[in-house]
């Protein structure tokens, strides 16, 4: 999933051990979205040393792409929004559709040419099918 967003806020790297005495690192990032006349919030999470590969720029348009995962802990879920790339956004370029905006509709298709009819050879003995 893509989105457009300024980014707005960072925040502070989270970490430790965990029971089974694996070391991990979080980082949070919140971008600001235009939907429609309304302004949302988004943040986003990435986990382990790819946290290094992000260097942003407050203030900055950027094309985020995310995967949305959703986990079950004792009876709740909780979602995460977690980032694998993150481009400036090219202000020359098309305008891209806003997250949770409809993208705008595709250029119609040519015609299809009409289907050969499978029946055509029904009364024929010209196959060579035993039934």
């Amino acid at each position: 999933m893509d989105f457009v967003g300024t980014f707005v806020r960072e925040m502070p790297e989270e970490g430790g051990t965990s029971k089974s005495g694996n070391v991990w690192r979080k980082k949070t990032w919140v971008f600001e979205t235009q939907n429609g006349q309304y302004t949302d919030n988004i943040a986003v999470t990435v986990m382990g040393d790819r946290i290094d590969n992000f260097k942003l720029e407050p203030g900055t348009r950027y094309n985020v792409s995310i995967d949305v995962q959703s986990r079950e802990f004792n009876g709740k879920w909780y979602t995460d929004a977690r980032m694998f790339a993150c481009r400036p956004a090219d202000v020359a370029a098309a305008p891209q559709p806003q997250f949770g905006q409809p993208a705008a509709p595709a250029a119609p298709a040519a015609p299809a040419a009409p289907a050969a009819d499978p029946f055509a050879n029904a009364g024929s003995n010209d196959d060579d099918l035993p039934f």
